[in-house]
């Protein structure tokens, strides 16, 4: 995340925002960050297109500000059908190169290839699993594994966890492409999986309120 911007705070990590709340410091820089930050990051997801969109996307960061990506979402969306599995799974050359050819978008082949790719992969996660969110939420680390209060110290030597690389190879054994285990811990962060809002965040109360009234998606039974 980029932590420019906002003014930062004693303990670390934390900036103010525009309305004076002490904010994680990477959302203070700019406005769409900030509903980023106080309504979607770090709030437990079990939608498969949504997750499935921030597979994608993250994928589609690397190399770029997440910045960047959240401002093409809507063209995003709009490029590839609302990223639904079954749609982006059968898209062709044609497509490809529609894609390619769309500015509002990263015009990158290898990363628009990929995303086709893990649609058809997903798709078989979710005939494994029953859905992709139970899939992905059977990867969240057991509370011992997590910091007390988490500091601005904690979370920049969490680049990588054993959840996420393991997540990340076994997405990787699956076909999955641009699915590195740094990409998959910032995925884990945005979805709520892991609550990585600093303490003293004004936000980390209400992610991890959510996160304990969330019910985790889990297998059929015959999968567990």
């Amino acid at each position: 995340m980029d932590l420019a911007g906002g003014d930062m705070d004693d303990a670390g990590g934390l900036a103010r925002g525009p309305d004076g709340r002490l904010r994680c410091a990477w959302s203070c820089s700019a406005p769409e960050y900030v509903r980023y930050h106080d309504d979607e990051w770090g709030f437990p997801l079990a939608d498969d297109v949504r997750l499935f969109e921030k597979i994608c996307l993250e994928g589609f960061q690397a190399g770029l500000s997440w910045l960047t990506i959240l401002r093409k979402r809507e063209d995003f969306r709009r490029a590839f059908d609302g990223f639904d599995l079954a749609r982006v799974a059968r898209f062709g050359e044609r497509d490809v190169r529609r894609l390619l050819g769309d500015a509002s978008i990263v015009r990158h082949r290898g990363k628009i290839e990929s995303a086709i790719r893990n649609a058809a992969r997903a798709r078989e996660i979710v005939q494994e699993f029953g859905s992709l969110a139970a899939y992905v939420w059977s990867f969240e680390p057991p509370r011992s594994a997590r910091p007390t209060r988490l500091t601005w110290a904690d979370l920049t030597a969490m680049a990588t966890t054993p959840e996420s690389a393991r997540l990340s190879k076994d997405l990787r054994r699956r076909g999955f492409t641009f699915v590195g285990p740094t990409t998959m811990y910032a995925f884990m962060q945005a979805v709520g999986i892991v609550n990585d809002h600093l303490d003293g965040c004004a936000v980390r109360t209400a992610a991890e309120r959510a996160r304990r009234r969330f019910q985790r998606p889990r297998p059929p039974r015959s999968t567990a």
